[in-house]
């Protein structure tokens, strides 16, 4: 069977992955660790992207170059944009976007160029399953991340987003930047620092792609506010209930 490919972006989302994967050997290629095992029966090659968009780009441009992965998953935090959203949702993106992106004038604001388009799709066969996955594990998430944590995050009733997700280099953390976002790209529900770059090597190569994201500050004045402790106890434990409810259906 070919292998899928996991990606993460951080060492705490990652660690969670691989405690989840039965592995079977660690290939070290462009200064990353891939690790080879099975997941319910299914090869996987998980690894860590590192942060940011060429970053992220190498990676899966190695996981399809090299390990011959047929479907890439890009699983992490986020920050919310859209209303509603709130610490413990989760977005599927439907399509990505790069937020920093502006060739103008001789291409529209967000075009990437000789692409002739702003927006790169994400497969829609992968995310319907990864939907079905989440919406699983969101209906009760209290078994996989524990009662301290659901009254510490206040994890009530979380629910799943799809739509746009926009990426850049750089970690929104004010209300200004956020608010400027929000007006330049609207239908926008989140923002990060990888998606939009894997979504166009994917869609280069011709290859499924899809992500899902757990919100995990509001991209505000108070984006840090244990940041990382809202990783270790509840996205990686989300990620790891959504990838093995989508790994185990035939």
């Amino acid at each position: 069977m070919t292998p899928i490919g996991i990606m993460s972006a951080m060492h705490e989302e990652l660690a969670a992955v691989l405690q989840a994967l039965s592995v079977e050997r660690r290939v070290h290629v462009a200064g990353r660790d891939f690790w080879h095992g099975h997941w319910h029966g299914r090869p996987v090659v998980a690894v860590l992207s590192r942060i940011g968009k060429v970053a992220a780009a190498t990676t899966a441009t190695a996981l399809i170059e090299r390990f011959g992965v047929d479907q890439l998953v890009f699983t992490g935090v986020a920050g919310g944009l859209g209303p509603g959203l709130k610490v413990g949702d989760v977005v599927l993106a439907r399509s990505f976007v790069q937020h920093d992106m502006d060739a103008s004038p001789l291409f529209p604001r967000h075009e990437v160029p000789l692409y002739g388009r702003s927006h790169f799709e994400t497969d829609a066969g992968l995310s319907d399953a990864l939907q079905r996955a989440a919406q699983d594990v969101l209906a009760d998430v209290a078994p996989h991340v524990g009662s301290e944590a659901v009254a510490e995050f206040a994890l009530q009733s979380p629910r799943l987003h799809e739509g746009l997700i926009a990426s850049g280099d750089r970690f929104v953390s004010t209300t200004f930047e956020r608010r400027n976002l929000q007006q330049i790209l609207p239908e926008a529900l989140a923002v990060e620092m990888e998606g939009a770059a894997v979504a166009q090597v994917c869609a280069d190569y011709g290859l499924p792609f899809a992500a899902l994201r757990t919100i995990s500050d509001r991209a505000d004045d108070d984006a840090h506010a244990d940041f990382s402790r809202f990783i270790k106890h509840v996205a990686s434990r989300y990620s790891v209930a959504m990838l093995s409810q989508w790994l185990k259906k035939p």
